[in-house]
């Protein structure tokens, strides 16, 4: 018979464009996350983050979460889940409060953040704010106000929203496979929590999370979030653009690109040739290993062109420091890290999973870097809400971070 989950343990679901993965994890002394058991099933449930056959994503959640459990030896009763979508939007805003008696307690705290978070947007709702910096009359880059002297507070925080529908039916889709929502969390979160080094998020780093419909990028500058996206142009396009290019099926087409596919024509050898499976009955056809890179290359190039207008839309690009960090399945494609230093001219890396232990593939594994994220963010969900607990007043960010959808 299962065992149930032990204290300590943490469930990740990561509902994603062509996949769902199930995570269970056991934190061990030293803080790291010891991986238990990791499950993926295929799901054609959604398109680029978004629901569109609940059935089907309900039967994949259903899957994966099996799977976990019997590799892990434990029930799952409920999970912290991703989301992400092109519904994703960003934005940064102010709040002002009068400081009474001419010093910062909790409560000036909590309303400056709940004055910045009150924008109005829409048919939307918002899914994460963080606070950037706090402003006690005139000083800025204050991270902590609490117990300073002053008369006027001002908070910089960072909002994102989706669609209220869009959470609405992951949330139901998740409840109809039998399993609590802990917190449903931004997958731009996630994965920052799991590849990116404290180093990096001070000096200014910019994080491509690249999935299989949206290429997810989170900016980090100052220790604080400073802008968020979410681009239409993955590694679902790429396969299409194999499919069409080489009249090839879909599903021949994503084992073409995962087997030998490279974003570097160049480095691929002009005598080397792949069998190409051909539609309907005919006999696979000899194609030039080149050949297929250099459908590849363009649409690699065309995305990171994209990621980088971003950060120059956000006027963002000076900030980066620490350079672009690449995560996620499409980053793992043979010669992404050497284009992406060409097309930013900024220093480049492959981010992989940090501070986990367990099965080996997961920390070598950039596609399962959201995943492990929100085993992360949800650990530390539990630790302030522990602090805030016993110690009433505590940690400044744990109402900040209960901005989560799903929480409390």
């Amino acid at each position: 018979m299962a065992k149930k989950p032990e204290p300590g343990m943490t469930v990740a679901l990561d509902v994603g464009t062509s996949r769902v993965r199930a995570l269970v994890g056991q934190w061990i002394p030293g803080g790291l996350l010891e991986i238990l058991s990791v499950s993926s099933k295929p799901c054609t449930g959604l398109r680029r983050g978004a629901v569109i056959d609940i059935d089907a994503t309900v039967q994949a959640i259903s899957g994966a979460v099996a799977e976990a459990e019997a590799m892990a030896d434990c029930e799952i009763h409920s999970a912290y889940v991703s989301i992400s979508g092109t519904h994703i939007q960003s934005l940064n805003s102010n709040g002002v409060v009068a400081v009474r008696d001419n010093e910062v307690r909790r409560d000036d705290v909590d309303k400056v953040l709940e004055a910045a978070k009150a924008v109005a947007v829409p048919a939307k709702q918002v899914l994460h704010a963080s606070p950037q910096e706090f402003i006690l009359d005139g000083q800025d880059g204050i991270r902590d106000p609490t117990g300073m002297c002053g008369v006027r507070l001002e908070a910089k925080v960072h909002i994102v929203t989706g669609n209220i529908s869009a959470a609405q039916n992951l949330r139901r889709c998740v409840e109809h496979a039998n399993l609590a929502v802990d917190q449903i969390i931004l997958s731009h979160v996630a994965a920052a929590e799991a590849v990116l080094t404290e180093d990096e998020r001070e000096l200014g780093v910019c994080l491509v999370d690249i999935g299989a419909g949206i290429t997810d990028l989170i900016l980090y500058k100052d220790g604080a979030i400073r802008h968020t996206a979410s681009i239409p142009v993955a590694g679902y396009l790429v396969t299409n653009d194999i499919a069409i290019t080489l009249r090839t099926p879909p599903q021949h087409a994503e084992e073409l690109k995962l087997r030998y596919g490279s974003a570097a024509p160049d480095l691929v050898a002009t005598d080397e040739s792949i069998v190409v499976p051909d539609l309907a009955d005919r006999p696979g056809r000899q194609v030039q290993h080149r050949q297929l890179a250099q459908i590849i290359e363009p649409r690699y190039e065309e995305l990171l062109d994209l990621v980088f207008a971003e950060a120059a839309h956000a006027d963002l690009l000076k900030g980066l420091t620490a350079g672009i960090v690449l995560t996620g399945g499409g980053a793992k494609m043979d010669g992404v890290v050497g284009l992406a230093e060409r097309r930013f001219h900024f220093p480049v890396r492959l981010g992989t999973p940090l501070q986990t232990t367990g099965l080996h593939e997961v920390a070598q594994d950039p596609g399962l870097a959201t995943i492990v994220g929100l085993a992360m963010v949800g650990r530390r969900a539990m630790e302030e809400a522990a602090t805030e607990a016993s110690k009433p007043g505590a940690g400044l960010f744990h109402r900040v971070r209960g901005w989560f959808l799903g929480s409390a």
